[in-house]
């Protein structure tokens, strides 16, 4: 028996910030009402949805004018890597998401691992451009260079 829930953030795959959604009862008892990021959807609470929609899309819209602004700094930006380089240009070790996120900390700019959407580690020299899916749906191209570096 599916559970209804009004949800207080936007949440990937099941629906945006003020909508009312069926789920599983354990996803919603034991995952999205802990977290805040739904209420359950009582009489009381649907009557305060439309009071909630409005209190919601205000959040999210200053979220998302701050993921934008994060997002026209990192549009703007060159990062550099230096990894040590061998024979034939083979470089020695890789560029993470991690790596990326260390390096923007050093430039003030602190967002979360995740959010780089780097398939794999970058195990190769050139020039590198990667999505950054920021909060609210805003997504930033970065764009860094891998250069090579003698022992």
């Amino acid at each position: 028996m599916p559970m209804q829930v009004i949800l207080t953030q936007d949440v990937q795959n099941l629906g945006t910030a003020g909508e009312l959604v069926s789920v599983k009862p354990g996803f919603g008892r034991n995952y999205l009402i802990p977290n805040g990021l739904a209420v359950s959807a009582s009489v009381q609470n649907k009557q305060r949805l439309e009071h909630e929609k409005a209190v919601i899309s205000r959040k999210v819209a200053k979220e998302r004018a701050a993921a934008q602004s994060i997002a026209d700094r990192l549009n703007g930006m060159t990062l550099q890597f230096e990894r040590l380089v061998g024979d034939d240009e083979k470089m020695f070790g890789s560029v993470g998401a991690r790596d990326i996120t260390e390096q923007l900390k050093r430039a003030n700019l602190e967002i979360d691992h995740r959010w780089v959407d780097l398939a794999q580690p970058v195990k190769a020299l050139g020039k590198y451009e990667v999505p950054v899916r920021l909060a609210a749906g805003v997504v930033a191209t970065l764009k860094f260079w891998v250069v090579g570096k003698e022992k």
